[in-house]
């Protein structure tokens, strides 16, 4: 089902890759958490990983890009943060530090466990939380880290970089974006289902596609996210395209498909 607003609309996107590793990859609690997880499932920890301390902390991916996101210390409203690969600080809530990072100490939470459809589900409540008239900024923190600390029960795909996107929501006067979501198990029929709705649109439309849904001869006006990044591939796309347009400009649409769980996901700017 469509989830609509008026007024809140994605203004500004921010991404950065990060190197190394961070010290809480090191923690022992990682182990415990990590073991006591996946123990009922018979599966094997990864020990190489958990001994080098590969990953990342998503809290410590995003905090940096806040000054880059919010200008000025433009004060948020709301944040929330969205990820798909397990964090490095299971014990720790992130998004409760990334708020007393960010401008304006705004309210937190996180979302998680939904594939690609994290992000989108992340702009559906933002766009309902402005709906209730207490939110006129809000921002959203993407983050996948490459480091999975477990063998996994069935092949997935894993980031090749660390990488965090910065989504910021703004209030406006003109038409909100507008977040779908819909059970499409085939990837052919979910870029077909895509390709019309970038049709309806009309000339001059732009499409940024998620690696996972891009095939064959694309139309003009869209563009692929890089292969590598299942999670924050087309976020990062959008981060490349000024997301700040005049009026009048043409609209925006953005889309991935979550193989696994069958799920297609859009966001339209009018």
């Amino acid at each position: 089902m469509p989830a609509e607003t008026r007024g809140l609309r994605v203004t500004r996107a921010v991404a950065a890759g990060f190197d190394g590793h961070s010290a809480a990859a090191l923690h022992p609690d990682l182990r415990v958490f990590t073991g006591d997880l996946v123990r009922p499932y018979g599966l094997p920890l990864r020990e190489d990983l958990l001994t080098e301390g590969a990953g990342h902390d998503y809290g410590e991916m995003a905090a940096g890009l806040f000054a880059q996101a919010l200008p000025g210390g433009e004060p948020a409203d709301l944040l929330i943060l969205a990820f798909s690969s397990p964090d490095v600080r299971p014990a720790a809530p992130s998004s409760l530090r990334l708020s007393r990072h960010c401008p304006g100490q705004p309210t937190a939470f996180a979302v998680c466990d939904q594939g690609s459809a994290t992000a989108f589900a992340a702009l559906r409540i933002a766009a309902a939380h402005h709906r209730t008239g207490g939110c006129r900024r809000a921002v959203i923190v993407l983050a996948e880290q490459s480091a999975l600390h477990h063998r996994p029960a069935e092949p997935v795909e894993l980031p090749a970089e660390h990488r965090a996107v910065v989504l910021v929501c703004e209030e406006a006067q003109e038409e909100g974006m507008r977040v779908r979501g819909q059970a499409e198990p085939d990837g052919a029929q979910a870029l077909r289902s895509v390709l019309d709705e970038h049709r309806r649109l009309g000339p001059g439309a732009r499409l940024l596609l998620a690696a996972d849904l891009a095939r064959g001869d694309l139309p003009d006006g869209a563009e692929a996210a890089r292969p590598g990044q299942p999670f924050t591939g087309v976020w990062s796309l959008l981060a490349d395209r000024p997301a700040d347009r005049p009026a009048g400009h043409r609209p925006l649409l953005v889309a991935d498909h979550d193989r696994r769980l069958g799920r297609l996901s859009t966001l339209t700017l009018p």
